[in-house]
């Protein structure tokens, strides 16, 4: 399996992105794992309501799949950096798989499905962290731009996806729900597997220090080097507002009963009005707009973003909180995957997975945040107030993340120097031949040339 690539700067389209026969390897299972994932998590909190009668506990089920990210993302994510990719990736699948049958098992009590949640999730920031690590040595160019747009869009079509399967399954089942997501986690792992090329580790054994440094290095080299914290500013901030329609849909679906919507249906379009908005968004604008033109228009999508949902004040139906909320989800759609790319083009290779272990847990904080300062403000005023008002403070806080933003030759030189460090490092280390033989130096300062 070649991973030569044409040179083209141009703008690139969906056909040039699945062309690469790595990437819909890599696209495919990272959709079946998300699927899975989201699938899981609607079914786990049905399974400890039925063993518990706890919602407490229900809960707690949901919430563990995301502390790994919480307590240990970063620490977790540098154990990408120091092997092969491919290897962390098949390894986390066929690890998730064993758990999730065992928490299918109907003689598995409350407690242990809970320890067996949170231990299945450990694997998800080194998985994670390795597929963010990878994409840029499948696509380069706007190739990765468009890459990034379809994987991201196809999380949050998976998100959507998996929670209605999930509910509907475990309505019936929940341990048939369990069994399918480890299903995925096999299916994942075999295209993984077969599919992609072993490469060498990013962090050779000879630079290596105590992981606890390494990890550190991942936050200094992100809040360091003034565009890669000026991309992390940017998309720490979308993260605050942009999930707040979603985390408070219940509260609002109550508050706004009425004119022929019950609130689970209110509810339900509240919480998918984000994701689609942000399918739409990334498709058109990856699809229609040419790269230059994303550049430009990421400042005045960041500020679009947050604005969308400031005439939540007036106390709309929540037919038209889940159109705001689309329109926030689709400037969203032409932030994140453009700064993503960004990022990933401004970071030297052996950076990449810790960065991401960075970025991703930061983005688990803020987003559990925002929906906890939130909601704590709706016990004391309207939520409608509560999401203009802290929609608006979004736009003065993107006003400024938009005034800061680097200019273009800043960041072009930000790419020039991460891709001079990668060349360097890549010198030393000879690439690894589908067939497991190393294909030596040379080809790698080819290969790598226009990473």
């Amino acid at each position: 399996m070649s991973d030569e690539r044409p040179d083209q700067e141009g703008p690139a389209t969906f056909r040039d992105v699945f062309g690469q026969s790595e990437f819909r390897a890599l696209f495919a299972a990272n959709v079946l794992s998300w699927i899975g994932d989201y699938l899981a998590k609607a079914a786990l909190t049905v399974l400890v309501l039925q063993e518990t009668r706890s919602v407490a506990l229900s809960a707690a089920a949901f919430a563990a799949s995301y502390l790994p990210w919480l307590i240990g993302g970063p620490l977790l994510s540098a154990l990408a950096e120091r092997h092969r990719y491919r290897r962390v990736m098949v390894l986390c699948d066929l690890i998730r798989m064993a758990l999730m049958v065992l928490v299918a098992m109907p003689f598995m009590p409350a407690w242990a499905i809970l320890v067996l949640i949170f231990v299945a999730t450990l694997a998800n920031p080194p998985s994670q962290a390795a597929r963010s690590a990878l994409l840029p040595h499948i696509l380069e160019g706007d190739r990765l731009v468009v890459g990034l747009t379809a994987s991201t869009s196809a999380v949050q079509t998976a998100q959507v996806v998996g929670y209605l399967a999930g509910a509907t399954i475990a309505a019936l089942n929940p341990s048939t729900a369990l069994l399918i997501n480890a299903g995925t986690f096999a299916l994942s792992a075999l295209l993984v597997r077969f599919g992609l090329r072993d490469r060498a580790p990013a962090l050779a054994a000879g630079p290596r220090s105590h992981l606890l440094r390494e990890t550190a290095e991942g936050f200094r080299i992100v809040f360091e080097r003034p565009v890669l914290r000026a991309i992390a500013v940017l998309v720490f901030s979308a993260m605050v507002f942009s999930i707040v329609p979603e985390g408070l849909a219940a509260g609002w679906a109550a508050e706004r009963t009425g004119g022929g919507m019950d609130a689970g249906t209110a509810q339900a379009l509240i919480m998918a009005a984000n994701p689609v908005g942000y399918v739409i968004g990334g498709i058109l604008i990856a699809r229609l707009v040419g790269p230059t033109r994303r550049l430009t228009l990421l400042p005045p999508l960041a500020v679009l973003a947050p604005a969308a949902l400031v005439p939540a004040l007036l106390d709309p139906p929540p037919a038209v909180v889940a159109l705001l909320a689309a329109a926030c989800g689709f400037a969203v759609a032409g932030i994140v995957p453009v700064a993503n790319s960004l990022f990933v083009q401004a970071l030297p290779d052996g950076y990449r997975a810790r960065a991401f272990g960075v970025m991703a847990s930061g983005t688990q904080v803020i987003q559990g945040g925002a929906v906890l300062a939130t909601g704590a403000l709706a016990e004391r005023f309207s939520i409608p107030a509560v999401v203009g008002v802290w929609s608006a403070a979004g736009v003065l806080l993107m006003l400024v993340a938009a005034a800061t933003w680097p200019r273009p030759a800043t960041i072009q030189a930000a790419v020039e120097t991460a891709q001079a460090e990668s060349s360097a490092a890549r010198a030393h280390t000879p690439a690894r031949g589908p067939g497991g033989g190393d294909r030596g130096r040379e080809h790698g300062r080819r290969r790598h040339a226009v990473t």
